[in-house]
């Protein structure tokens, strides 16, 4: 059976381009790839065909004698571009895990990580860690914004080297196992494997003469001091990231971020809720029944005066409107809710005794939540006796 043109076979123009070329081979290959055409008896044939049309097209002095010979020029004497020893007729293993290990990554390349350039797959193996610091503050700190001074135990790039791990600052040299790439690959049957290179574990550069102060790591642990700026309204959980203060990259690479943490400590006076507060204000039993005013203080340090209404109850809230927390990326303060707790006297004089007996004794009328209370009761007594 004659061979079908392999341009046809990629399905492919004869004047396309090598991405043109690439991307038939692409779409075939996903198109008919055995895994995924179980039932299709013709498949794995019609693979390997689009897997030798594209061993040769993709190679500009194949392609070449392609165009001019075409199959012929992988046959007998002409041996324009196969390989010694052998045409091009029934591509063989070798061939095979060529041709489709250029598109590998192209097809399971979000799957297995991907193929990357020699100095991508560095550069991500280097990178310093990211790095966690817990910071607390207090609830004033957090309604003014605040700078705060910390030292993070980290690494940091060793000096002595400049960072890149050779003694004196000399340059590292290219791997001779992986050729830089920092990655080696072997074939195991199908499919070529992609392994970290075992000579500079995926760094693509080796050391001759490390360095003594470092070990050839281009870094040393140190704590670092930083300044930080803490803005208002940060509350518990709230995460602060520094680009590049975390831990420094091994032998010259990029350093990591460092995120703060921040937790705002408990308050004597106020508990928040979002950006308002609520405080608990004790209130004698006199000026509850009789009214007054008190002054009750507010988170930026000032007072505010409060008029508490006559016959007030334990639990009643109050509103001071824009007393509360600012918002954390600006905007209006939260609310401040008051909240009376209606103290009761204790060490009480004979002479308050016998004037607050002389009081209950009057005052039948005056505590209507009383009244009803134990009218209810008595009428659940009732109820129960019947």
């Amino acid at each position: 059976m004659a061979k079908r043109d392999y341009y046809e076979v990629l399905g492919v123009s004869k004047g396309a381009s090598a991405d043109e070329i690439k991307k038939g081979y692409r779409t075939k290959a996903k198109e008919l790839h055995p895994d995924r055409n179980s039932d299709n008896p013709d498949a794995e044939a019609q693979f390997k065909e689009a897997n030798e049309a594209y061993e040769v097209l993709k190679d500009a002095d194949k392609k070449a004698a392609y165009d001019r010979f075409g199959h012929a020029a992988f046959e007998g004497g002409m041996g324009g571009g196969g390989r010694p020893g052998g045409g091009m007729g029934g591509a063989g293993q070798g061939d095979f895990a060529s041709a489709f290990s250029d598109v590998f990554d192209d097809l399971f390349g979000d799957f297995m990580g991907g193929r990357q350039g020699g100095g991508s797959a560095r550069q991500r193996a280097a990178r310093g860690a990211d790095l966690r610091y817990n910071l607390r503050i207090s609830l004033e700190e957090a309604f003014s914004g605040h700078k705060r001074s910390i030292n993070v135990p980290t690494s940091v790039a060793c000096n002595s080297c400049k960072g890149s791990g050779a003694e004196g600052g000399a340059e590292p040299t290219t791997c001779p196992t992986c050729a830089g790439m920092g990655k080696v690959r072997a074939q195991q049957g199908f499919f070529t494997v992609e392994r970290t290179c075992p000579t500079c574990s995926g760094l693509g550069q080796t050391i001759s003469n490390p360095c003594q102060a470092c070990g050839g790591a281009g870094r040393v642990h140190n704590d670092r001091a930083l300044s930080v700026n803490i803005p208002a309204g940060v509350e518990t959980g709230t995460r602060i990231r520094l680009a590049g203060e975390g831990e420094a990259g091994l032998r010259g690479g990029p350093s990591g971020d460092l995120y703060i943490f921040v937790e705002v400590g408990p308050h004597k006076l106020f508990e928040r809720d979002g950006n308002d507060l609520h405080c608990r204000v004790p209130v004698s039993m006199a000026t509850a029944a009789l009214g007054g005013d008190i002054e009750v203080p507010t988170i930026d340090g000032g007072r505010s005066r409060v008029k508490i209404p006559a016959g007030s109850q334990s639990g009643r809230q109050m509103r001071l409107r824009g007393k509360g927390m600012p918002a954390l990326r600006g905007g209006a303060r939260g609310d401040m809710f008051i909240e009376l707790a209606v103290e009761t006297p204790v060490n009480l004089t004979g002479r308050q005794r016998e004037l607050l007996r002389d009081f209950d004794s009057m005052s039948a009328d005056n505590s209507p939540e009383s009244s009803s209370f134990f009218s209810s009761v008595k009428s659940f007594w009732d109820s129960m006796k019947s």
